[in-house]
């Protein structure tokens, strides 16, 4: 990894199995694009690939070619590999009968820790496919995700370029020996709320299948809405940890409350902070779906009746309310420390300006050279572009104290 590193040979947009990269991240920065998009009057399609059996389908000949040509391994290294991938056997047992062993001549090892990076390596250049035909990739492990941006006006030419894309993909994929789930893979278009009789309902041929466009994605575990308003997820959240809280009251006389805040926390509150930057800027209405969950959890807790004020039982958790949660003071903010301070993919860290960076033309006076502060990039709507990370980090940001955003460690 530090010689991939120190060359610059893993892709920039492939957050899987990286340090500092995590499924929110990779969320953040689509769904960051999108909104930007939006903002600017523009239409986004947003494609999520499905691969069947993707490590089991790794051909060792064509790694090992790949190793030796785009990233320079060879010689005595280049024997490490072929060892570790080539002479395995595989069979299947049961009781006292077993199969006959048979070679392995596909799929990296499983449970490993190289056969993840063994695994970005082999399929990197598919980003680069994808980039040549003019659209946004990016990918975290085996899902891939395909975004183009276009005025309302060419949307149907943005069909045809997509469709030509996906052909590209497909006999890539063929190509080296893995396989497209065609059936599976998922169109969504995203616009404005005014704006949703602009979006397209023809479908998008992906080989010799035609693909009808959905009003919702699932995307490494978020539902993304042809609108983004993010209904649907808060909905899903909302349901599933009410669900969850059921099922713990029926069992909360057996236990202690200190086992009951610890299964609170790892199976309610850990589910709803799950990706929850994205919910930046979200409505309100929305939003106190989600503070009802923390009330509700927290009047569990303490065993105490459903008209009780919940303010002092929070405060006695240690728990945020949801609105400084997300987008006050905490999660944000975090993120954005960590991009300041080079412990974030580098996607993200593009997105975050300090002021100290301006051109000296540019900078409203001499003091703000030394300032701690981020740029706010100009947007639209407070709907759409303020919901932005760029935007809605460069906000918390800098409404932080002084002393807190030049505070160390985190």
């Amino acid at each position: 990894m530090m010689y991939l590193r120190a060359n610059n040979l893993l892709p920039d947009l492939q957050s899987g199995f990286g340090a500092h990269h995590s499924t929110e991240k990779a969320i953040l920065k689509v769904m960051s694009d999108i909104l930007l998009a939006l903002d600017s009057g523009n239409l986004a399609v947003l494609t999520l690939l499905d691969l069947s059996a993707a490590y089991d389908s790794v051909d060792h000949t064509t790694i090992l070619h790949w190793l030796q040509k785009s990233y320079g391994v060879c010689g005595t290294v280049l024997s490490w590999f072929t060892s570790y991938l080539t002479g395995r056997l595989q069979y299947v047992r049961t009781m006292a009968s077993s199969s006959v062993p048979s070679a392995v001549f596909y799929s990296v090892p499983q449970e490993s820790v190289l056969g993840p990076i063994l695994f970005v390596l082999y399929t990197a250049d598919l980003l680069t496919l994808i980039q040549s035909h003019g659209r946004t990739p990016h990918t975290y492990a085996v899902d891939t995700q395909i975004m183009g941006i276009c005025q309302p006006s060419e949307k149907d030419v943005m069909q045809l370029q997509l469709s030509a894309c996906l052909d590209d993909v497909s006999a890539w994929m063929v190509a080296n020996r893995l396989q497209l789930n065609q059936n599976k893979t998922e169109v969504l278009w995203c616009s404005s709320a005014c704006r949703q009789y602009q979006i397209p309902t023809n479908s998008v041929q992906v080989g010799s299948t035609s693909v009808q466009p959905v009003s919702t994605v699932k995307n490494l575990g978020v539902h993304v809405d042809a609108d983004v308003r993010m209904h649907t997820h808060i909905t899903a959240v909302v349901r599933a940890r009410f669900a969850t809280q059921r099922q713990l009251r029926g069992v909360q006389q057996c236990l202690l409350r200190s086992a009951v805040v610890s299964m609170i926390r790892a199976l309610v509150l850990s589910k709803m902070d799950y990706c929850n930057s994205v919910l930046a800027g979200a409505p309100e209405s929305l939003l106190r779906h989600l503070q009802s969950i923390m009330n509700s959890a927290a009047k569990l807790i303490f065993q105490v009746g459903k008209y009780q004020h919940v303010t002092p039982l929070l405060h006695e958790l240690h728990w945020l309310k949801v609105p400084e949660r997300i987008t006050g003071k905490f999660r944000l903010c975090v993120l954005t420390y960590r991009c300041l301070n080079g412990t974030a993919p580098q996607y993200l860290t593009e997105m975050t300006n300090p002021v100290s960076n301006r051109d000296s033309l540019y900078r409203y006076c001499l003091r703000s050279s030394d300032s701690t502060t981020l740029i706010i990039p100009t947007t639209r709507r407070s709907t759409l572009g303020d919901r932005s990370f760029p935007a809605a980090a460069a906000t918390a940001w800098n409404s932080l104290p002084a002393r807190l955003r030049n505070a160390t460690p985190l």
